[in-house]
């Protein structure tokens, strides 16, 4: 970013097809920062011709504020997005546009958020299966389910991978969580500390 608090940044994050949401928390915070988002979310609230010659000088700040809000929408944006909101001549009717143009692929993105909950509740660890590859499964379904936009904290993973486990884990499953704070665990010592009762388990098989 520029280093002057009143510049413009010149690394704006860009608005493509699949990453509106991410782009929208980002900008926002930028024109918050700028100190322009109420004109995109409130509009231009003007006096007009019939206003005191103070009233014309805050509707002309206000203008001025109100393109810079725009120029910063046209510069986060990609050549397909500006052909949508080139015609639009306040940043709130800019904003509007995106957001109506938007909305289908963040209802797509609730959908395949709703059928990965699904698919992640009835998930567990299959018989054949190794410590290692039955974790990696619930972390790249997790990780899929974040990039969507799911909030799960570590512990939810780990308390989720200890109640899913065979019968043949049901001993270290309760030692570990007579001995240890899971709240202070991470995914990995869990692992670790399940991969070495496998490994004791074949051995003795």
């Amino acid at each position: 970013m520029a280093t002057s608090l009143t510049s413009i940044p010149t690394n704006l994050p860009i608005l493509m097809t699949k990453n509106y949401d991410n782009w929208k928390i980002q900008i926002r915070v930028i024109l918050r920062f700028q100190g322009v988002w109420n004109l995109v979310e409130e509009g231009c609230k003007l006096a007009g011709a019939g206003g005191t010659e103070a009233q014309k000088a805050e509707d002309k700040e206000i203008e001025r504020k109100d393109c810079k809000a725009l120029y910063i929408l046209h510069q986060s944006i990609d050549a397909a997005n500006f052909e949508k909101i080139s015609k639009a001549e306040t940043s709130k009717e800019a904003w509007e546009i995106l957001e109506r143009v938007h909305s289908g692929a963040t209802k797509t993105k609730k959908v395949r958020l709703q059928t990965l909950r699904r698919q992640y509740e009835l998930l567990s660890m299959e018989s054949n299966e190794t410590v290692v590859d039955y974790i990696t499964r619930v972390q790249t379904m997790v990780n899929t389910m974040k990039g969507l936009g799911e909030k799960m904290a570590e512990l939810q993973v780990i308390e989720k991978v200890l109640r899913t486990l065979p019968m043949k884990f049901d001993h270290i499953v309760v030692a570990i969580e007579e001995s240890k704070n899971l709240e202070d665990m991470s995914l990995d010592e869990l692992q670790g500390s399940l991969e070495s009762h496998e490994l004791r388990l074949i051995e003795r098989g």
